[in-house]
């Protein structure tokens, strides 16, 4: 998640608004964000609504009870999921390089700008 702050520059540049979802309560998630400084959006899902609506949950798999299963999507503005990555393996995610270069591909247009060409 350290490189996605990295690169948030390049995201940002492209109308893209990163956004993570944690089952820790609140508080773990605001003490995180205060520890690591990162200033994309993390939400806080503790009852793992959001993480069961996109079949994320790994029940009791963490050491004090369910836990999300690492993903990255690209959503459209209009909230269709454009692109998806899942893996069981919390040590390999997609690279913020991987989701740039799939967004680019897609040619999502960000929110208020007419939709590009795909030719």
């Amino acid at each position: 998640m350290r490189s996605f702050q990295e690169r948030l520059p390049e995201f940002e540049a492209r109308g893209i608004r990163p956004v993570a979802v944690s089952v820790d309560p609140p508080a773990t998630t605001r003490e995180h964000l205060a520890k690591t400084g990162w200033t994309y959006t993390v939400l806080s899902d503790p009852k793992a609504e959001v993480v069961r609506r996109y079949d994320l949950l790994h029940p009791d798999a963490g050491q004090t009870g369910d836990i999300a299963r690492p993903a990255e999507f690209l959503i459209d503005p209009s909230g269709i999921v454009r692109w998806r990555n899942l893996t069981e393996d919390y040590w390999v995610r997609a690279r913020p390089e991987t989701v740039l270069g799939v967004f680019d591909e897609l040619k999502i247009s960000p929110p208020g700008t007419p939709a590009r060409s795909t030719r």
